[in-house]
């Protein structure tokens, strides 16, 4: 008996005993961040290539991001003075119109002393030989 229990008192139950996976890349990668050895003087260093280009690239966004800003209120300002051009324009060829007829015209130069005819137009008809002979006697008696 002495044996049996010398047995069952030496040998404790034993465990398995499983290989340790090695970790992958982004696991590594997880961990070189929240350990900090992201910003290790080395990595710093290999990577500053990178992070001069990256932050090239961020004011060059941010200078884009001015520049479109800035083209689009130019082009509002000149919508809105094309609109008011337009409304002037619009505004001038109403008042032209009004100037322009007869009945505004025939006031203004009444003002002046001229008075407007009162017969209506007619045709003047003439033949070759008429015109010939007008402008002979023309010629003739100066």
């Amino acid at each position: 008996m002495d044996e049996e229990q010398k047995n069952t008192t030496q040998d404790p139950p034993k465990e398995e005993i499983r290989p340790v996976k090695k970790a992958g890349k982004m696991t590594r990668g997880i961990h070189d961040v929240i350990g900090g050895d992201v910003l290790s003087k080395s990595a710093v260093l290999d990577n500053l290539p990178f992070l001069v280009f990256l932050a090239i690239l961020a004011l060059l966004y941010i200078g884009n991001t001015y520049y479109s800003e800035k083209t689009f209120k130019e082009i509002e300002k000149t919508k809105n003075e094309l609109k008011e051009l337009r409304y002037r324009s619009i505004t001038a060829k109403a008042r032209m119109l009004d100037v322009g007829k007869q009945t505004e015209i025939a006031k203004k130069v009444e003002q002046l002393g001229i008075k407007g005819t009162t017969t209506p137009p007619f045709k003047i008809f003439y033949s070759k030989a008429l015109l010939k002979k007008t402008t002979d006697t023309l010629h003739k008696n100066p």
